[in-house]
């Protein structure tokens, strides 16, 4: 059995893609396993690093603007699509695969869109509540679509082609027990707030934590641990001394660059504050973390605030527009609930119906039907 899985951009894409290929490669041994990607994406570290090959296609992104430089920009693109078109071809024609799936980003169009003119059985998988580009342009197309979230499905024209399937999360998220990373971590019997923007960190948002730092600083009502991102990590330690809090004199409050045991310290956090990516909203719901989110407006199509609002609506999340928040909003939001157990009990019961943790197992079962079908 041959799979390429195409995907690239963010970790949120390439994430999942290589959580199925895992189980892949488990479960068929003797599986060929091809990952095609953009030429400059993060793929082409993450992938390699776990144990996968990848090709590569130039992609180019679409800019929805009428000025003259995105106008140039797009007849630029239009250009490297038509290669990257004719890239993929030569790729299948190579590597002969018996089913694609493409997990997310530009990268993926290419090679969905060619393996359905070749006749070669097609997934994709959409990890936000509304399609993307790349998605929009394929998805009356492939054979399955597949989506993170059961309300997706009114967003697709052949509902009988799309399934829900949740989103594949490491199975740390799942199975870590609260006693047990908290013991690991050396908590005391004080909550933990954990606070994070993403892997480069927003600089509006950061500002807003150093302002929530101040304020809790003067209390000190619990733990909290606060991730920069690599870009946040060389402005915001002057900027919170600038703000008068000295971290040193505080050892309840934390910043660091990145939390890379993420798995623990969303099991042992009460409450877990972050933007609205796919990926980090499963991860949540996994772990069962009470949650207050606030989307980021920078993003096509506003589909953080649309996966948001899908959590909020289950009562699985507190969800507070960037616009209408500050470092104080946060920490007052932030202290409410944790001073409401019973809200919290009721979040994290919600967040647990929505995890599919057996998402990856769902997907690698999709793909070996359509292998069969071909």
């Amino acid at each position: 059995m041959k799979v390429i899985f195409t995907c690239g951009g963010t970790g949120g894409h390439i994430n999942p893609a290589i959580a199925v290929a895992k189980i892949l490669k488990e479960r068929k041994p003797d599986c060929e396993i091809l990952f095609v990607g953009a030429d400059d994406g993060m793929e082409t570290e993450l992938v390699p690093r776990e144990g996968f090959r990848i090709e590569t296609v130039k992609i180019s992104n679409y800019l929805r603007s009428l000025k003259p430089t995105a106008l140039w920009h797009n007849a630029k693109a239009v250009f490297i699509i038509r290669q990257a078109l004719r890239r993929a071809n030569q790729i299948i024609k190579d590597f002969r695969p018996d089913v694609i799936i493409g997990t997310g980003g530009y990268a993926s169009y290419p090679m969905l869109r060619q393996g359905v003119k070749n006749g070669i059985p097609t997934a994709l998988h959409e990890a936000n509540a509304v399609p993307g580009l790349a998605t929009k342009l394929v998805c009356d197309k492939v054979d399955k679509i597949l989506v993170s979230f059961a309300e997706s499905k009114s967003q697709y024209k052949n509902a009988d082609r799309v399934i829900a399937v949740g989103m594949p999360v490491r199975e740390e998220f799942v199975f870590t027990k609260r006693e047990d990373a908290r013991k690991e971590l050396g908590l005391d019997d004080k909550p933990l707030v954990v606070s994070a923007w993403g892997s480069l960190g927003a600089r509006e948002m950061n500002k807003k934590i150093a302002q929530f730092m101040k304020l809790e600083c003067e209390e000190e009502p619990f733990h909290h641990i606060h991730a920069t991102g690599s870009f946040g990590w060389r402005w915001m330690p002057d900027y919170v001394k600038n703000l008068g809090v000295d971290l040193a004199a505080h050892p309840l409050v934390q910043m660091q660059e990145y939390i890379y045991n993420m798995p623990t310290v969303m099991a042992a956090a009460d409450v877990f504050i972050s933007r609205a990516g796919s990926s980090t909203l499963n991860e949540i719901a996994a772990a069962g973390t009470p949650c207050i989110i606030v989307p980021s407006p920078n993003v096509t199509n506003n589909h953080q605030e649309k996966n948001a609002r899908i959590l909020e609506q289950r009562g699985a999340a507190i969800v507070i527009r960037e616009a209408d928040c500050d470092g104080e909003v946060l920490y007052r939001a932030a202290k409410e609930l944790l001073a409401d157990p019973e809200r919290c009990r009721k979040m994290r019961s919600a967040l647990r119906e929505i995890a599919v943790i057996d998402s990856a197992e769902r997907i690698y079962q999709i793909l070996l039907d359509l292998a069969k079908s071909r």
